[in-house]
């Protein structure tokens, strides 16, 4: 047998052992478990968070420009109420 051979055939047993081994098991378990918590916590991805907050920053600043219409629009029609 050449060398890479023998390091393939121990490589394989070794996976062999790892996927038979109860910490895999246990790690399937915790994992299942953690996405069975987070999906009743109502989280949101990175990308919904983006999207939501740019959409609150497009909203601040349209409300921006309707208070300055507003002040605009009132500060022109002071002049007439007193007339």
């Amino acid at each position: 047998m050449s060398t890479p051979r023998i390091l393939d055939e121990i490589g394989a047993k070794l996976s062999e052992i790892a996927a038979a081994s109860p910490a895999r098991d246990i790690e399937k378990n915790v994992r299942a478990l953690l996405g069975s918590a987070f999906a009743k916590l109502d989280l949101a991805t990175r990308e919904e968070f983006d999207v939501q907050r740019e959409l609150l920053a497009q909203a601040n600043r349209r409300l921006a420009e309707l208070e300055a219409r507003v002040a605009a629009l009132e500060a022109a029609a002071e002049p007439g109420k007193r007339a």
